[in-house]
């Protein structure tokens, strides 16, 4: 059965990719902490401070812009949509386990 996804609520799109983006972001930032705690050759702990601040706001800054991300893409894909008919994929019915 094929259907068409027409219209995406860009509200929604923003708060969804907000969050996975956020999730990403706590992935990452132990990487960049370790980083700026091991890399740092410099005299002073300037560097290292630095770096653990950056990867302290890294999931606030990835799920804002995430969430901006999330809202334009839902836009212009919406826009797109109206002129192209938008993306068509197809589904079917599974049964419900038992």
């Amino acid at each position: 059965m094929k259907k068409q996804l027409t219209r995406i609520t860009p509200l929604k799109a923003g708060i969804v990719l907000g969050v996975l983006y956020g999730i990403l972001s706590l992935i990452i930032a132990p990487f960049i902490l370790l980083a700026a705690v091991l890399g740092n050759k410099a005299d002073t702990a300037l560097p290292a401070i630095f770096g653990v601040g950056f990867a302290i706001m890294l999931p606030v800054i990835y799920a804002v812009v995430g969430f901006i991300g999330g809202v334009i893409a839902a836009a212009i894909y919406n826009l797109v949509a109206k002129w192209t008919g938008g993306l068509e994929f197809e589904v079917r019915d599974v049964p419900p386990a038992a």
